[in-house]
């Protein structure tokens, strides 16, 4: 289904007249919808332009650059809806024409879903054996991208970010909180596209270092680049990730009930058998180290954000005041 038309200049005069310290005071109305690590999602506008979120990529140092993303984005979609059979929210992308303060600024403009029907704020309004299913549902999805990249080992891979936030429950009503006997998910987490061509990856790691803080990036590369650039292609990895999740979403009693929903999972699965079941204490002992990596990395990225004003020098990204863990 494709998307309504997008207005390109309301993108282009809401990018010059941003501030990305305070982007809800833009001359054109602005709400954040949710963070990234590299991108900001909004929606923008007053009119019918507000059915669209808007995903705000910031990195580009030219326009080659942004266009090898742009296509490489459009390849990933293709794939992961064309070959792999997962249902991606409909989506395209939009480059600015103008370079902003230095940037080549590009978009990804995206259906906007209803926000109850998100499984981060629907896992709040079911009960524990309906969040169950959910998470079931969720591990069917993403086992089609991980059977494919079995299949296809060699010649074509995709990586996945399987947390609860990155998908929607279709039809899902949160003032009638209920799952439909065949639950029906839409992904939408499609900005960062990893794949892999012949083993060799597509998107640009570098890319993933433009918005960390200047003065870790070697360390960064060094130490991280290499497993942020992995982890999403290994399942085992992306469910411990997507179980742990639920402890920044606030649910921490729902954890031992989805470690037995994953393992029955891996259990009934013949080609999955092999993986190592999951622990309550592994999933544990991996969210406790993800969030205090990731609230030492948004501290480090404000005091580069300080750097850059000291200096006067313009500082590019939108930065969370506190994210909840």
């Amino acid at each position: 289904m494709p998307l309504p038309s997008i207005d390109v200049q309301l993108l282009s005069d809401f990018e010059r007249g941003l501030d990305p310290r305070f982007p809800e005071k833009s001359k054109i109305p602005a709400r954040v919808l949710g963070y990234g690590e590299i991108s900001t999602v909004f929606e923008l506008g007053t009119g019918s332009e507000r059915e669209l979120a808007y995903k705000r990529l910031p990195m580009f140092e030219s326009e080659e650059e942004a266009q090898s993303y742009q296509d490489l984005y459009q390849t990933y979609v293709a794939a992961l809806q064309d070959r792999m059979g997962l249902p991606v929210v409909p989506t395209e992308t939009v480059r600015l024409a103008e370079k902003v303060k230095g940037r080549v600024v590009v978009y990804v403009v995206q259906e906007k879903l209803p926000a109850g029907s998100i499984g981060h704020q629907a896992i709040h309004h079911l009960p524990p054996d309906e969040v169950d299913r959910l998470t079931l549902a969720v591990l069917k999805e993403m086992e089609k991208v991980f059977a494919f990249n079995q299949e296809h080992q060699g010649e074509l891979e995709a990586g996945l970010d399987g947390q609860i936030s990155n998908w929607a429950i279709v039809g899902f009503d949160v003032d009638r909180p209920a799952l439909a006997e065949e639950v029906k998910l839409i992904y939408f987490d499609t900005s960062s596209p990893l794949l892999r061509v012949h083993g060799e990856e597509q998107l640009d790691p570098e890319l993933f270092l433009r918005s960390a803080p200047s003065f870790l990036v070697w360390l960064l590369r060094l130490l991280f680049l290499k497993d942020v650039m992995t982890r999403y292609y290994d399942l085992r990895q992306v469910v411990v990730d997507l179980v742990a999740n639920f402890y920044k979403e606030q649910r921490p009693e729902l954890i031992p009930g989805l470690v037995d929903t994953v393992n029955r999972f891996f259990a009934d699965n013949l080609r999955l058998r092999d993986l190592r079941p999951l622990t309550v204490t592994e999933v544990q002992a991996y969210y406790r180290e993800d969030a205090m990596i990731w609230r030492l990395y948004l501290a480090f990225k404000k005091v580069d954000r300080f750097v850059y004003r000291l200096l006067g020098k313009h500082y590019p990204y939108i930065l969370p005041d506190k994210i909840k863990r």
